[in-house]
C-alpha cells in the first residue's frame, strides 16, 4: 500500500495502536480525515498582508463588483468545486446520514485534488427534503465553478441535479449516474471490441433502475445501442406497467422495443451484454442463456450480482465489477476528475451528453493494444488519463457552445 499522509494538522498525533479498530490499515488512514485547506500565497510582511488582504483586497472586490465576469480569474472560483451529499446512498451501504457520509466526501475532494488538480469543499447536509437541498446549494454556489452531486438516492436525485441545473450557470453532476455511465460506456466500446461485437448491434440489459442504471440506459442510447431492456425488482420496464414513477414510465417509452414483460432471467435470454447496477443477484444459469461469448458487467459494490467466477464458467468472455480486487473495476475515477477539469477549463456552463461521450471515447482509447479479456479500462494511475479526457471534454463543450461568454 503506497499512501503517505503529505502533511499533518497542527497538533496531529497517530492513531493510538490501541484504539478499537483491530488492525484495520483504513482507520490510522482516515484520522483527523484525508484533507486540508492549503493557502496558495504566502504572507510574510505588512506589505504582503495589504496586498492579501485589506486595503488591496478591496480593490479587486470592488473591480469583481463591477465587473462580476473577474470573479473567475480573481478568486479560486475557476478552480473549485462544491461536493454535495445528503448521506442517503453512500456506496453499498445505503441512508447511512451525513456525517457518516463525510469520509466518502473527504475521499472524493482527495481524488479531485491528486487525478484533476481541483479543489473541493465536501458539503453533507442535514436533510432530505429537495426544497432545502436545492436552496441550500444554490444560495451558497456562487463561490464555486462547479457542483458534484454525490450519494444521493433516486429518485431525489434526478429531480435535485435537474432544478440546480436550471437555476445555476455552472455545471451539475452527479457523479453517480453521469460518471457510473460513463465509465460503462467506455468499457463496453472496448468489450464490443474484443468480442467482435458493434454498439448499434448489441442487445443490452441493465438490472436496476435507479441513478446508476437510469443514466447508462441514457448514455448508451445516445451512443447508438438499438436493442436495450431496463430491468428493476418487478422485472422489465414497458409502458404498460402499472406502477411506474415518472423516470421509470418515461424511460420505459425509449426502451424495450420488443415489450418484453418478464423477469431478469427472461430479458437475458438471448442478449449480448448484462449490466447490473441493482445489488440483487443473477442465476450463473441466466447468464448462461444469454447470447455466445457474452459481456458481464456486475457492478454492484461490495457483493456483485454474480461472482466473476460464475460468470465466466457461465460463458461469459468479459466480466467487469465496481470492486478493485477483481480485473475491469469501472471506477468513476477513470472520469469524474478529467470530465470536471476540461469542464472548469473551458468555462462551461454545463456538462452535456456530446461531453460525456467524448469522455467516454477518449477513456477507451487509452487501452490501445493492450485491449484484452482482463484489460477493457485503463489503469486509474495513467498519467495520460485526466489531461487527454480534460482535453476532450473542454474541446466538446466549445463545440457544443456551452461555454460561458459564448452563444
Amino acid at each position: 500500500m503506497n499512501v503517505d499522509h503529505l502533511s499533518s494538522p497542527v497538533g496531529y498525533e497517530p492513531l493510538p495502536i490501541d484504539t478499537p479498530y483491530g488492525d484495520d490499515p483504513a482507520f490510522p488512514l482516515h484520522h483527523r480525515g484525508k484533507i486540508e485547506m492549503r493557502p496558495t500565497v504566502r504572507v510574510r510582511d505588512n506589505a504582503g498582508l495589504a496586498l492579501a488582504y485589506t486595503p488591496g483586497v478591496g480593490r479587486v472586490s470592488q473591480a469583481i463588483a463591477d465587473d462580476p465576469s473577474l470573479g473567475w480569474s480573481l478568486t479560486w472560483r475557476s478552480n473549485a468545486i462544491l461536493i454535495v451529499t445528503d448521506g442517503s446512498a453512500v456506496l453499498g451501504l445505503g441512508d447511512i446520514g451525513p456525517v457518516a457520509a463525510l469520509p466518502v466526501m473527504e475521499g472524493k475532494s482527495l481524488l479531485f485534488k491528486e487525478f484533476g488538480g481541483i479543489d473541493c469543499v465536501p458539503i453533507c447536509l442535514d436533510t432530505k427534503d429537495v426544497d432545502a437541498i436545492v436552496e441550500a446549494v444554490a444560495l451558497i454556489a456562487p463561490a464555486y465553478g462547479g457542483i458534484n452531486l454525490e450519494d444521493i438516492s433516486a429518485p431525489r436525485c434526478f429531480e435535485i441535479e435537474r432544478r440546480l441545473q436550471e437555476r445555476l450557470d455552472i455545471p451539475v453532476f452527479h457523479d453517480d449516474q453521469h460518471g457510473t455511465a460513463v465509465v460503462v460506456t467506455a468499457a463496453l466500446r472496448n468489450a464490443a471490441r474484443l468480442t467482435g461485437r458493434t454498439i448499434p448491434s448489441m442487445r443490452v440489459v441493465i438490472s436496476g433502475a435507479g441513478a446508476a442504471g437510469v443514466a447508462i440506459a441514457d448514455m448508451l442510447l445516445a451512443a447508438g445501442v438499438g436493442d436495450l431492456v431496463v430491468c428493476d425488482r418487478g422485472g422489465a420496464l414497458h409502458p404498460d406497467r402499472d406502477g411506474l414513477n415518472a423516470i421509470k414510465r418515461e424511460l420505459a417509452d425509449r426502451t424495450n422495443a420488443a415489450r418484453e414483460t418478464g423477469d431478469i432471467a427472461s430479458a437475458l435470454r438471448g442478449a449480448d451484454v448484462l449490466i447490473g447496477v441493482s445489488g440483487g443477484s443473477i442465476d450463473p444459469a441466466a447468464v448462461g442463456s444469454m447470447a455466445p461469448d457474452p459481456i458481464v458487467f456486475a457492478l454492484a459494490n461490495p457483493i456483485p450480482e454474480i461472482h466473476p467466477d460464475d460468470a465466466h464458467a457461465a460463458g461469459a468472455a468479459v466480466v467487469a465489477t465496481g470492486r478493485s480486487d477483481f480485473p475491469n473495476q469501472i471506477n468513476n475515477v477513470l472520469a469524474f476528475p478529467g470530465i470536471f477539469r476540461g469542464a472548469l477549463d473551458a468555462g462551461a456552463t454545463r456538462i452535456t451528453e456530446g461531453m460525456k461521450l467524448a469522455a467516454a471515447a477518449a477513456i477507451a482509447g487509452l487501452v490501445g493494444t493492450d485491449l484484452a479479456a482482463d484489460r477493457i479500462v485503463p489503469d486509474p494511475f495513467d498519467p495520460r488519463l485526466a489531461a487527454t479526457v480534460s482535453d476532450v471534454v473542454a474541446r466538446a463543450a466549445v463545440e457544443e457552445g456551452v461555454v460561458r461568454g459564448r452563444p
